[in-house]
């Protein structure tokens, strides 16, 4: 197999959810923002909007009503009992889509972009996608509002960004479900 810097952080990314106080500096941020805008969409038709929060005050309110929706006993995400929806983490990078047939997979790729820079910075990240419970409800209008997000977008999916403190080993690939067909087949 070929290795160069690029794929090892592809290989060697994985799902951080601890992370420590530290903030995410205005370099860093926009570095992320700026991956994020260059992931290709169908047509280039750019449907997603991002909205990137490092305020720990805004993202513990957001949580609160997220567990007040689904309940605080729900484990409805990875850690829900022990960390909020965000994990922890100092930023969260939310993308929102405007309708069209592709934005799912359109914001897969702007997430993956986000996850693979912060891997690359040597930071942390974490793909969620249980907040859209909140975010595409009755009080995801007050979301929208906070995030400058206009009202008939929908919530696609957030990526959660910080200074990792932990070092979690990857888990198993199922291979079997991989393959390589010749041109014959």
């Amino acid at each position: 197999m070929i290795h160069n810097e690029t794929i090892d952080n592809i290989l060697n990314r994985c799902t951080i959810r601890q992370y420590t106080d530290e903030q995410l500096s205005d370099e860093e941020m926009q570095t992320l923002l700026e991956c994020a805008m260059c992931a290709p969409s169908a047509r280039n038709l750019q449907p997603c909007h991002v909205r990137a929060v490092q305020s720990k005050k805004f993202l513990d309110e957001m949580n609160s009503d997220f567990k007040n929706l689904v309940g605080w006993g729900t484990p409805a995400y990875t850690n829900w009992n022990k960390n909020p929806f965000y994990q922890n983490a100092p930023a969260v990078f939310f993308i929102y889509g405007s309708e069209d047939s592709y934005m799912h997979m359109d914001a897969g790729i702007m997430a993956e972009n986000i996850a693979l820079c912060a891997k690359s910075l040597g930071l942390g990240s974490c793909i969620i996608g249980s907040v859209g419970k909140l975010l595409d409800g009755e009080e995801g209008g007050k979301w929208k509002d906070r995030l400058d997000i206009p009202q008939e977008y929908r919530f696609l999916i957030c990526v959660a960004v910080g200074h990792g403190c932990e070092n979690p080993a990857s888990k198993e690939r199922k291979r079997e479900q991989f393959k390589i067909l010749d041109a014959e087949n």
